[in-house]
């Protein structure tokens, strides 16, 4: 007869029927929701950190954690299974604070390893049944659950009863335990030991919010409760208050740091009650941690005690970590640590030092600046948001190697420190001050990192995509959608495939057919965009990506959702606005690599996009430079334009449409010489973005490459463009330009478009560079027509060039005599 295992708690292993589970096996399915596409996961980990966290659950045979395939009744769900010896807790995400379901391990009746992969836990007159996503895995869960018996029981109750919950609102029963208060669904699953979740006290604040009403609140979520009577109300607030005083010891500047959740724990490990702080990094850290921070350099982290390092406590200092602290600096610092590196309380000083080193003295997770590759650019925002309050900004802007002392090329420019002391900027004085003489990792270093490709299935599952080695099996890992970062259709004929990019994941979905594919992937994106589109108007998007914006000169920059489709970029913001960019023939694009960059040049307007990742970048400017050739059918546009030059207008472009005399100022000659001779070794690999460089050497250098190296107009056209030049008319003067642009062989034609095209962009910028359209032309002329500069006819045709670039250099055919206008 076919039997399977049972573990009880008094650990005996007992042998049992199959038939008496006959009736929980028909009440489940055997097997999870088909997976309907396959995945490709190319992943990227610190093999270093992987390998030890691996290792820490192997010393100890009761902590475990993995995905499991749950079912309680007939009701299933994926979830992040972990088992601390203590307690085992069910969470929908991974990186969720507070659980789904939660148990301690005494409340657990028998164990029973089931067939075709499963196995159950029973607790009095309720169950659960999991399934792993391997035989070894499933091992592993009924060994270390095995090897809970005998544990202490859990604590008895202080203080429990009915309480309302809001948000949403549901009746629960609580139970003060230790230094815990546990939240069930009912006083039967309380009878049982089945919980909800446990908020720890010793992170938590309560107040009164009235008569029948409290709060408590943690550094993740604030729990909003309601009681039948005053009285009862009054009864849990001194029970509450009781447990939170007796896990507490504070310090007059501990309390006041405390005030905010996020400093109640480390920012590092995530210990209750930190009591130290690095003042220039913002962060309340453990005492762990601090001696992790003191191993880095002096330059890097300036660790003080909360109760012992009273006179570095200044009240603008208390008021930065009250009113940011943890929350703002993590943001930064701690922006993509994959889960599975971050640590917890209970890791060895080396991983812990491994995984601080990681964060701050390399800087591996943190998000860089929009401006972290232009030292220059860096500075110069920095002096412009230190005179207001934005102190997210300024820590973003230190985090990425922001200079707070003079650079000693310039030491008569104003520190960021005076200027914030002018603008009367007490919190911003103070963390410049705290700074001063820090150092940032260098924005080059980059992770090492070993490349690991895995071929799995997916599903979906609301806000979360499942995966599983073999189809029709349980999930193995699972991705939260909302850290999905760029979306970009691949399909190419017969080839059904889309790409999901997240800081730590890069995904090809395929499916046999276009259907499957597409629903989705339009499911995605819809998530991604959290509710700025309707799942109908994403029909058609190619590419969705978040990146930051910023347009022409201005270095402020904004975090949005870009989507492509059907011949047109849309910008969607944060506060649900959209704005919709046409790219056809008017459309410039150049990549700028070393930044993750590409900048759009529209008649009208200039947009710099940035990218987190290169991927992300590479494909967008492929995908732009597809669309604006698709929309510019006929057009005379074939032809390329010499690297050195298209990287000096698109430098100009991004960082010198505002200076003043811009290419009428010279450069220093030395500089444009060296840097002509290196645009001409190596025009790719030539550094622009130097402190050495200014952009009249640039533009000193643009204009020598132009008139020594590339005859835009060759000798022989320019007879024909004087004759053009000297037609009263002015409609057919135009006329006669664009016929001789069709002349031009392909790269001329390329380079005297953006040329003229770029000439066009600093002209609309006249009222702070003095240079309008006139002027340029008085340059340009030379440089375009040489012998026949001198020529009054000449400067009225490189002027025309430039102020009506749009006109001349739009797509045109001829019909019957006619001209028209190709949009």
């Amino acid at each position: 007869m076919d039997v399977q295992a049972e573990i009880c708690t008094n650990g005996e292993i007992h042998e049992v029927p199959k038939s008496q589970d006959l009736q929980n096996n028909a009440d489940r399915p055997n097997k999870p929701r088909a997976a309907t596409i396959r995945v490709s996961r190319k992943k990227q980990t610190l093999p270093g950190l992987r390998q030890r966290a691996d290792a820490s659950h192997s010393e100890c045979a009761v902590a475990l954690s993995s995905w499991l395939d749950v079912w309680k009744g007939r009701k299933h769900n994926v979830l992040w299974a972990t088992l601390d010896g203590h307690a085992m807790s069910l969470w929908k995400k991974r990186t969720d604070k507070f659980t789904e379901y939660v148990f301690h391990v005494t409340s657990i009746t028998n164990i029973r390893k089931l067939d075709q992969g499963h196995f159950s836990i029973h607790l009095q007159k309720k169950h659960f049944e999991f399934m792993a996503h391997s035989e070894a895995v499933r091992q592993r869960w009924l060994v270390s659950l095995y090897a809970t018996r005998g544990r202490e029981p859990i604590t008895a109750p202080k203080q429990h009863g009915p309480l309302i919950m809001k948000d949403p609102r549901k009746k629960v029963y609580t139970a003060i335990r230790g230094y815990s208060l546990w939240i069930y669904s009912s006083k039967e699953d309380f009878s049982v030991g089945l919980g909800m979740m446990c908020v720890f006290m010793n992170i938590a604040s309560v107040k009164a919010t009235g008569r029948h009403s409290f709060s408590l609140i943690t550094p993740y979520r604030t729990f909003n409760f309601s009681a039948d009577s005053a009285k009862e109300t009054a009864v849990w607030l001194e029970c509450l208050n009781e447990v939170i005083r007796s896990a507490l010891s504070y310090s007059e500047v501990a309390h006041r740091l405390w005030t905010s959740p996020f400093n109640k724990v480390c920012a590092d490990c995530g210990t209750a009650n930190p009591e130290w702080a690095s003042v220039n990094l913002l962060v309340v850290i453990c005492e762990a941690c601090a001696d992790a921070h003191r191993s880095m350099s002096k330059n890097r982290s300036k660790v003080r005690s909360l109760k012992l390092d009273n006179k570095v406590w200044t009240e603008p200092l208390i008021q930065l970590f009250v009113l940011y602290g943890n929350k703002a600096a993590n943001s930064v610092w701690g922006h993509s640590i994959p889960p599975m590196e971050q640590i917890g309380p209970d890791v060895s000083p080396d991983q812990r030092l491994e995984f601080i080193l990681a964060k701050y003295h390399k800087g591996l997770y943190r998000k860089a600046h929009p401006l972290a590759t232009s030292q220059k650019l860096l500075d110069q925002r920095l002096r412009e948001v230190v005179c207001g309050p934005n102190v997210e900004e300024t820590l973003s802007l230190l985090c990425s190697g922001a200079r707070v002392s003079c650079s000693a090329s310039n030491p008569e420019l104003q520190s960021a420190i005076s200027v914030a002391e002018s603008a009367e900027q007490a919190l911003q004085t103070e963390l410049l001050r705290h700074n001063e003489f820090m150092e940032a990792p260098d924005f080059e270093q980059t992770r090492h990192s070993e490349e690991q490709i895995e071929e799995l299935h997916g599903k979906l599952d609301e806000e979360r995509f499942l995966f599983s080695q073999e189809n029709e099996s349980a999930a193995c890992d699972v991705l939260d959608l909302t850290e999905v970062i760029s979306v970009f259709d691949c399909s190419v004929g017969q080839t059904h495939e889309f790409e999901v990019l997240s800081l730590t994941d890069r995904l090809i979905c395929r499916a046999d057919e276009r259907d499957a594919l597409l629903s989705h992937m339009l499911h995605i994106m819809k998530i991604v965009l959290a509710g700025a589109v309707v799942e109908e108007d994403l029909l058609g998007v190619c590419a969705v990506s978040r990146a930051s914006i910023r347009e022409g000169a201005v270095l402020q920059c904004a975090e949005v959702w870009c989507t492509l489709q059907d011949g047109e970029m849309s910008i969607h913001t944060k506060h649900g606005s959209t704005d919709t960019v046409t790219l056809d023939s008017q459309t410039r694009c150049h990549l700028q690599h070393s930044e993750n960059c590409i900048l759009l040049e529209f008649p009208e307007r200039t947009l710099h996009m940035q990218f987190e990742l290169e991927h992300s970048c590479l494909r967008w400017h492929e995908l732009v430079q597809k669309t604006v050739c698709s929309n510019t059918d006929g057009q005379q546009h074939s032809g390329s334009v010499p690297c050195s030059i298209d990287r000096c207008i698109s430098h100009i472009t991004q960082y010198g449409l505002k200076v003043e005399g811009l290419y009428r100022r010279c450069g220093v000659a030395s500089q444009i010489s060296k840097l002509v001779d290196a645009l001409s070794v190596s025009p790719r690999g030539t550094v622009l973005e130097t402190d050495e460089l200014s952009i009249l050497d640039i533009s000193g250098a643009l204009k020598q490459i132009l008139r020594q190296s590339f005859e835009i107009i060759p000798n022989a056209h320019r007879p024909h463009w004087l004759k053009a030049a000297a037609v009263s008319g002015e409609e057919q003067r135009l006329q006669m330009y664009r016929k001789l642009l069709k002349q031009l062989p392909p790269d001329n034609r390329a380079t005297l478009d953006a040329l003229c095209g770029h000439l066009h962009t600093v002209q609309m910028h006249s009222q702070e560079n003095r240079m309008t359209a006139h002027n340029l032309a008085v340059i340009f002329v030379v440089t375009l027509f040489q012998e026949l500069a001198m020529k009054a006819a000449m400067l009225q045709l490189t002027k025309e060039l430039i102020a009506r670039h749009t006109e001349i250099f739009m797509n045109h055919v001829e019909t019957d005599g006619e001209i028209i206008t190709v949009l």
